[in-house]
C-alpha cells in the first residue's frame, strides 16, 4: 500500500515512557515509506490548568475532541485513524467522531487501561485480575486509580459509559495486541476475538551492518522506570547473595528511595541515560535483568536487548515469558521471587558460553520478528484489512 493519508491520535503522558516513544516509531516509520501522517495529539500537562469537574467530563466525553477531530479529519481527509491513548483528555468520543465519518479506526492496546483502572492488572505488589470481564466498580472501592475514590469513580464511569454504548464493539474497526498473552487476556476482559490482530512493537538495528561484539563480559543490567510494578526491590533483593556488577538505567518515583537504601558496593544507579547510552551499556552488558511484576504487555526493551544480542533474565510472567524463550534465548525466574532469581543470575555468570549462545539466538529471534520492516508489513495488512472492511 502506498500514499495513505493516516491521523494518529495520541494522549501523551507526563513522563515520557515506551508508549510514546512506540507512537514516534511508528510515524516515522510510515513517513519513511511515504505515507501522509499527521497527528491529534493531547499532553496530560493540560490537567494541571483544568479544573477537577472538567477533567472529569472531558474523560467521559470530550466535545472539544469531537468538534476539533470531526475538523481535522474534515480537512485532511485520512484513509485511516490509528490510535495509541485516549485517556484521558481524548476521550472514546473521538471513536464517534471517525465513524460519523466513515474512516476505518485501529487501537493499539498498549496496556489494560479499558479492563483495570489501574491499567496494569496490578494491586498491592500481586497480579490482580478482579475486574477482568465485568465493568470495574470493585477497583473504585479499593481506590485502583490514583488511590482515590473520585478519580477511581470518573474511570470506572467512562468504562461502563463507552460499554454500554458499544463504543468499543461497535466504533473500532481492528484492534492491535502487542503478544499472544496480552491478546487472550483482552479477549477475557472482552474485546472481540475476530477484531485483534498481533503485531509486536520494534525498534531499529542499533548496529546496520556492523559487526556485535564478539564476547560480552562486563555488568549486568537493568533499563526501566523506577517504579513498583518494575520489581526493582526484587532485583535490588536478589542482589544481597550476589557478587557481580550491577548496572540500572533510568529513573522514576522510587528511584531516590533505591539509591539512598542501597549501599550494595557492585551496583551502580545511573539515572536517565540516553539513547546513545543505552545503546553503549547494552553493547558491552553480558545480560539483561527484567524482574517486573506485572503481565507486561509488551516490554521494549526485551528486544533491544535482543538486537544487542544480549540474552534476558525475566519474571515467567506475560509477555516477558513469551517473548523470551527459556534457555534459548534467556532464563526465566518465578516473578517477586528474589532467590529464584538470584540462582537464575549466577547459573548464567556460571555458563559463559551458554550465556554467549543466548544473546546470538536472542539476536537472530530479533532479526526474525522485531525490525522495522517486517513490522511494516504487519501494520500495512491490518490497515488495509480495515480499509476494505469500510
Amino acid at each position: 500500500m502506498t500514499g495513505l493519508r493516516i491521523i494518529i491520535a495520541h494522549n501523551t503522558y507526563q513522563h515520557r515512557g515506551g508508549e510514546d516513544a512506540v507512537v514516534e516509531s511508528e510515524m516515522a516509520l510510515l513517513r519513511y515509506h511515504g505515507h501522509e501522517v499527521t497527528t491529534y495529539f493531547r499532553n496530560n500537562d493540560d490537567i494541571s490548568s483544568a479544573s477537577a469537574i472538567s477533567t472529569a467530563m472531558q474523560t467521559l466525553w470530550s466535545s472539544r475532541t469531537v468538534d476539533e477531530f470531526s475538523e481535522l479529519i474534515h480537512s485532511f481527509r485520512p484513509d485511516i485513524i490509528h490510535v495509541h491513548n485516549t485517556f484521558p483528555l481524548i476521550s472514546p468520543s473521538l471513536y464517534w467522531a471517525a465513524t460519523q465519518a466513515n474512516v476505518p479506526v485501529i487501537l493499539t492496546l498498549h496496556n489494560f487501561r479499558l479492563m483495570c483502572l489501574s491499567a496494569l492488572y496490578l494491586r498491592n505488589g500481586k497480579v490482580c485480575e478482579d475486574c477482568a470481564g465485568r465493568l470495574p466498580w470493585l477497583g473504585v472501592v479499593r481506590r485502583c486509580y490514583r488511590d482515590s475514590v473520585p478519580a477511581s469513580t470518573v474511570l470506572a464511569g467512562t468504562i461502563a459509559l463507552h460499554r454500554g454504548l458499544g463504543t468499543y464493539r461497535n466504533k473500532v474497526s481492528r484492534y492491535i495486541a502487542l503478544t499472544e498473552f496480552a491478546k487472550l487476556k483482552f479477549i477475557t476482559g472482552g474485546l472481540q476475538e475476530n477484531n485483534i490482530r498481533i503485531k509486536p512493537n520494534f525498534i531499529e538495528d542499533p548496529f546496520k551492518g556492523q559487526t556485535l561484539a564478539s564476547s560480552k563480559q562486563a555488568e549486568a543490567l537493568f533499563v526501566g522506570r523506577f517504579s513498583q510494578e518494575k520489581g526493582i526491590s526484587v532485583l535490588l533483593q536478589a542482589w544481597k547473595s550476589i557478587s557481580y556488577p550491577l548496572q540500572l538505567a533510568g529513573n522514576g518515583p522510587i528511584f531516590d528511595q533505591c539509591k539512598a537504601t542501597n549501599k550494595h558496593g557492585d551496583i551502580t544507579f545511573l539515572g536517565l541515560q540516553s539513547n546513545q547510552q543505552i545503546h553503549e551499556l547494552m553493547s558491552k552488558a553480558r545480560f539483561l535483568i527484567m524482574p517486573s511484576i506485572w503481565h507486561e504487555t509488551f516490554g521494549l526493551v526485551l528486544i533491544e536487548a535482543f538486537a544487542h544480542g544480549m540474552p534476558v533474565i525475566c519474571s515467567r510472567l506475560g509477555a516477558m515469558a513469551e517473548i523470551v524463550e527459556d534457555h534459548k534465548t534467556g532464563l526465566h525466574f518465578d516473578a517477586g521471587n528474589a532467590d529464584d532469581l538470584a540462582r537464575k543470575v549466577n547459573w548464567m555468570l556460571a555458563h559463559p558460553e551458554e550465556c554467549v549462545k543466548m544473546g546470538e539466538n536472542a539476536r537472530a529471534v530479533y532479526l526474525e520478528k522485531y525490525t522495522p520492516e517486517i513490522n511494516y508489513q504487519h501494520l500495512m495488512s491490518i490497515y488495509q484489512e480495515a480499509i476494505n472492511e469500510a
